[in-house]
């Protein structure tokens, strides 16, 4: 079993910077891929970003250049940096774990979810 818990969340102003960490018990940390999501309200729960256990990043078109995910696996973390937010980045935030079974399913974990609000 993985758990997964997010902070840093928190209320900003437009243009300004927050730093999102999870952190991961329970489970062989680097072998899993790891990434971050969001749901804002209406909305369905999108990919931000995600690492593989490789180390390969991927990121939403609408945050390339602004976010930066990363992870340090001594810590068992993920973080994912956000600059130069937007208002539209409002959402909340969710950590995620995800693996291949040898049956070829991927089995996700999520955390509970950090609120980020960026002001105009």
């Amino acid at each position: 079993q993985v758990q997964l818990v997010e902070s840093g969340g928190g209320l900003v102003q437009a243009g300004g910077s927050l730093r999102l960490s999870c952190a991961a018990s329970g489970t062989t940390f680097s072998r899993y891929n790891h990434g971050w999501y969001r749901q804002a309200p209406g909305n369905q729960r999108d990919l931000v970003a995600d690492i593989s256990s490789g180390g390969l990043t991927n990121y939403a078109d609408s945050v390339k250049g602004r976010f930066t995910i990363a992870r340090d696996s001594a810590k068992n973390r993920v973080y994912l940096q956000m600059n130069s937010l937007k208002p539209e980045d409002t959402a909340v935030y969710y950590c995620n774990a995800n693996f291949l079974t040898p049956l070829g399913q991927r089995r996700h974990y999520w955390g509970q979810g950090t609120q980020v609000t960026v002001s105009s």
